[in-house]
C-alpha cells in the first residue's frame, strides 16, 4: 500500500498544480478520475482484490509529463510519458504510482499490473473510446482472480465499460476549459 504524501486524489492534484499543471490538464485528469471511480465501483461490486488507491492516484497523475510537454495535451506525442514518471519520482511519488505515467500508454507491454491496466482503461473510456484488446486483458485478469472463464464475466464487464464510455461525449464537452 502507499504511504506517502499522496493520500488522495486531491493531494495529487495539489502537487501537479504546484508543479505548474494547466487548468486544462487538471480538468482532463479529473474527468479521467470520473471514469476511474466508475471502474472502481464495478470492481467493488464484483468483490475483487485490488489496490483502489493505486488506480485512483495513478489516474490522477498519469499525464503529469504534459506539464513539461504541454503540446501533447492537444496533439500526438509520447515524450510526456517518461518525463511524467521522472517528475513524479523526483517529487516523492511512490514508484508504483509514477509508473502509471508510462504504463497508461504502454499497456500492451507485458508485466503491467491489473491496476496499471485499469488506469489505461479509464484513460480510454473517459472519452467514450472502447479498446477491445485492453478490455479483454482486464476481463481475463478478473476472470482469473475469480476462478472463472472469460465469458462468465464478459457480459457484466462489457456492460459496465459501455456505460462508462457512454458518458464520454458529455465528459469531452466538460473538458473544454
Amino acid at each position: 500500500m502507499l504511504n506517502n504524501m499522496l493520500d488522495s486524489r486531491a493531494d495529487a492534484y495539489a502537487l501537479l498544480r504546484a508543479l505548474g499543471a494547466s487548468a486544462r490538464l487538471l480538468r482532463h485528469l479529473q474527468l479521467v478520475g470520473e471514469a476511474t471511480d466508475a471502474l472502481i465501483d464495478t470492481y467493488n461490486s464484483l468483490q475483487l482484490r485490488f489496490d483502489a488507491r493505486l488506480i485512483e492516484l495513478g489516474a490522477a497523475v498519469h499525464d503529469a509529463g504534459k506539464i513539461t510537454f504541454p503540446e501533447e495535451l492537444d496533439g500526438p506525442g509520447s515524450r510526456h510519458e517518461p518525463a511524467g514518471q521522472a517528475l513524479m519520482l523526483a517529487n516523492g511519488v511512490p514508484p508504483a504510482v509514477a509508473r502509471c505515467c508510462v504504463s497508461h500508454a504502454a499497456w500492451q507491454e507485458p508485466g503491467n499490473s491489473f491496476e496499471e491496466l485499469s488506469v489505461a482503461l479509464a484513460d480510454k473510456l473517459w472519452k467514450g473510446k472502447r479498446e477491445e484488446e485492453l478490455e479483454l486483458r482486464v476481463i481475463d485478469m478478473i476472470a482469473a482472480q475469480r476462478g472463472q472463464l472469460r465469458w462468465d464475466v464478459f457480459t457484466t464487464l462489457d456492460s459496465a465499460f459501455e456505460d462508462i464510455a457512454a458518458g464520454g461525449g458529455e465528459r469531452l464537452r466538460r473538458s473544454i476549459v
